[in-house]
Protein backbone atom coordinates (compact mmCIF):
# COMPACT_ATOMS: atom_id res chain seq x y z
CA UNK A 1 0.00 0.00 0.00
CA UNK A 2 1.30 3.48 -0.66
CA UNK A 3 -0.18 6.26 1.10
CA UNK A 4 -0.09 9.63 -0.25
CA UNK A 5 0.35 12.36 1.95
CA UNK A 6 -2.22 15.92 1.36
CA UNK A 7 0.82 17.89 0.41
CA UNK A 8 1.42 15.66 -2.84
CA UNK A 9 -2.25 16.08 -3.62
CA UNK A 10 -2.16 19.73 -3.12
CA UNK A 11 1.16 20.09 -5.91
CA UNK A 12 -0.18 17.49 -8.09
CA UNK A 13 -3.61 19.25 -9.02
CA UNK A 14 -1.47 22.61 -9.59
CA UNK A 15 1.18 20.66 -11.59
CA UNK A 16 3.67 21.54 -9.24
CA UNK A 17 5.13 17.78 -9.27
CA UNK A 18 4.36 14.72 -12.00
CA UNK A 19 2.49 11.95 -11.44
CA UNK A 20 5.80 10.26 -10.31
CA UNK A 21 3.94 8.37 -7.67
CA UNK A 22 2.42 5.88 -10.44
CA UNK A 23 5.46 4.57 -10.48
CA UNK A 24 4.80 2.34 -7.54
CA UNK A 25 4.11 -1.11 -8.59
CA UNK A 26 1.45 -1.46 -5.97
CA UNK A 27 -2.39 -1.99 -6.46
CA UNK A 28 -3.60 0.18 -3.80
CA UNK A 29 -3.31 3.76 -2.96
CA UNK A 30 -4.45 5.48 -0.07
CA UNK A 31 -5.14 8.51 1.91
CA UNK A 32 -5.94 9.31 5.38
CA UNK A 33 -9.24 10.59 6.82
CA UNK A 34 -7.23 13.68 7.92
CA UNK A 35 -5.29 14.12 4.12
CA UNK A 36 -8.90 13.47 2.51
CA UNK A 37 -10.74 16.52 4.67
CA UNK A 38 -7.30 19.00 3.90
CA UNK A 39 -7.44 18.64 0.77
CA UNK A 40 -10.85 18.83 0.45
CA UNK A 41 -11.29 21.86 2.20
CA UNK A 42 -7.87 23.49 0.46
CA UNK A 43 -9.16 26.95 -1.08
CA UNK A 44 -8.34 25.88 -4.96
CA UNK A 45 -7.19 28.78 -7.33
CA UNK A 46 -9.86 27.26 -9.76
CA UNK A 47 -12.39 24.94 -10.66
CA UNK A 48 -10.54 22.91 -12.87
CA UNK A 49 -7.77 22.37 -9.68
CA UNK A 50 -10.77 21.20 -7.52
CA UNK A 51 -12.70 19.21 -10.26
CA UNK A 52 -9.02 17.36 -10.84
CA UNK A 53 -8.72 16.83 -7.14
CA UNK A 54 -12.80 15.74 -6.43
CA UNK A 55 -12.11 13.08 -9.57
CA UNK A 56 -8.59 11.98 -7.82
CA UNK A 57 -10.28 11.05 -4.59
CA UNK A 58 -12.58 8.70 -5.85
CA UNK A 59 -9.00 6.76 -6.99
CA UNK A 60 -7.78 6.65 -3.50
CA UNK A 61 -8.59 3.95 -0.48
CA UNK A 62 -9.52 5.98 2.91
CA UNK A 63 -7.78 5.12 5.87
CA UNK A 64 -9.88 6.01 8.45
CA UNK A 65 -9.06 6.33 12.24
CA UNK A 66 -9.59 3.44 14.18
CA UNK A 67 -8.85 2.36 17.77
CA UNK A 68 -4.93 0.73 16.47
CA UNK A 69 -3.89 4.04 15.03
CA UNK A 70 -5.19 6.43 17.48
CA UNK A 71 -2.79 4.22 19.93
CA UNK A 72 -0.19 4.69 17.80
CA UNK A 73 -1.01 8.48 17.40
CA UNK A 74 -0.28 8.48 20.94
CA UNK A 75 2.56 7.03 21.05
CA UNK A 76 4.07 8.79 18.16
CA UNK A 77 3.15 12.16 19.65
CA UNK A 78 5.15 10.95 23.26
CA UNK A 79 7.97 9.75 21.32
CA UNK A 80 8.24 12.71 18.47
CA UNK A 81 7.35 16.43 18.30
CA UNK A 82 5.03 16.14 16.04
CA UNK A 83 1.72 18.01 14.92
CA UNK A 84 -1.85 15.79 15.21
CA UNK A 85 -2.50 15.57 11.65
CA UNK A 86 0.96 14.65 10.90
CA UNK A 87 0.95 12.36 13.79
CA UNK A 88 -2.69 10.99 12.38
CA UNK A 89 -1.21 10.61 9.13
CA UNK A 90 1.86 8.56 10.06
CA UNK A 91 0.06 6.17 12.21
CA UNK A 92 -2.08 5.20 9.49
CA UNK A 93 1.08 4.33 7.38
CA UNK A 94 2.53 2.58 10.07
CA UNK A 95 -0.32 0.78 11.36
CA UNK A 96 -0.77 -0.37 7.43
CA UNK A 97 2.31 -0.95 6.70
CA UNK A 98 2.32 1.09 4.21
CA UNK A 99 5.01 3.69 2.12
CA UNK A 100 4.12 7.37 2.88
CA UNK A 101 4.70 9.63 -0.10
CA UNK A 102 5.10 13.02 1.38
CA UNK A 103 7.04 16.14 0.49
CA UNK A 104 7.37 16.73 4.16
CA UNK A 105 10.72 16.89 5.92
CA UNK A 106 9.30 17.12 9.69
CA UNK A 107 8.38 13.32 9.58
CA UNK A 108 11.93 12.28 8.85
CA UNK A 109 12.35 11.93 12.65
CA UNK A 110 9.73 9.09 12.79
CA UNK A 111 12.46 5.89 12.35
CA UNK A 112 9.48 3.45 11.69
CA UNK A 113 8.00 4.83 9.35
CA UNK A 114 8.66 4.04 4.97
CA UNK A 115 9.10 6.79 3.80
CA UNK A 116 9.10 8.14 -0.27
CA UNK A 117 9.71 11.26 -0.47
CA UNK A 118 8.92 14.00 -3.85
CA UNK A 119 10.60 17.17 -4.53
Amino acid sequence: MVLIDSNIIIYLSRGDISAELLLFKEDIFAISVISYMEVLGYNFKSEDEENFVKDLMNCFEIIYIDYEISQKVIDLRKKYTIKLPDAIICASAIVNDAILVTNDTDMNIIKELKLYSIK
